[in-house]
């Protein structure tokens, strides 16, 4: 019996499909708590975006190498030991050499740990397959969680402080010398609930199949 290609169309989806049509946060609203509390600005947002992706898809990947040695009574137990080491391990390099960011992300990295989407794709895919596809998985999962938050950083941090990535567009546009000024309700954390509101009504008005029928 051949294997199946490492990239197959099927292991594609699980990375394409979380982009999308199953975006952890838009869709299964999951992990929304700290999509609205890092997203001011853009640099922590795409910080905490690559370490839950480096969590989700390792962790997913050391279960689903494990599930048929993991007692049934314990699982969660061994779930979260895997996840609180690799947060821990992360959390570590954040301070070693990302310190600015590090601070600024302040306690939302150690609660990487209780974050909806890592125990539900552990609970949902890894324990039933096979690593490389729970691998891909926790890839695609922590790619269409951190597309959100980029998005979501995107427009808090451009229309609330000027600026992306800290550099001053908008000083640099001539946005000011028009009379504009920065909009500082973009700042402030219902904005961000706000903004991921929009994102669902954009993503479900262009997509009529997300919408249920009952």
């Amino acid at each position: 019996m051949d294997k199946e290609p490492l990239f197959s169309s099927k292991n594609l989806e699980l990375i394409t499909a979380p982009l999308g049509k199953k975006n952890p946060i838009t869709i299964q609203v999951l992990g929304i708590c700290s999509a609205l509390a890092v997203t001011v600005k853009m640099k922590p947002a795409l910080v905490m975006a690559i370490s839950v992706t480096i969590v989700v898809a390792v962790s997913n990947l050391v279960i689903a190498a494990m599930r048929k040695y993991i007692p049934e009574r314990i699982r969660i137990i061994v779930q979260l030991v895997v996840i609180a080491t690799l947060v821990i391990l992360v959390d570590q390099f954040l301070k070693a050499f990302a310190f600015d960011v590090s601070k600024q992300l302040s306690v939302f990295v150690g609660l990487i740990i209780t974050n909806c989407i890592i125990m539900g794709r552990l609970e949902a895919f890894a324990m039933a397959n096979k690593p490389w596809p729970s691998f891909l998985d926790g890839i695609g999962n922590g790619a269409g969680y951190g597309l959100i938050l980029v998005v979501v950083s995107f427009f808090r941090e451009l229309l609330g402080s000027g600026s992306i990535l800290d550099y001053p567009v908008l000083e640099k546009l001539g946005i000011y010398s028009a009379g504009y000024e920065n909009n500082g309700m973009m700042i402030l954390p219902p904005m961000a609930l706000i903004v991921v509101g929009l994102i669902i009504w954009f993503q479900r008005s262009r997509d009529k199949s997300l919408i249920e029928h009952k």
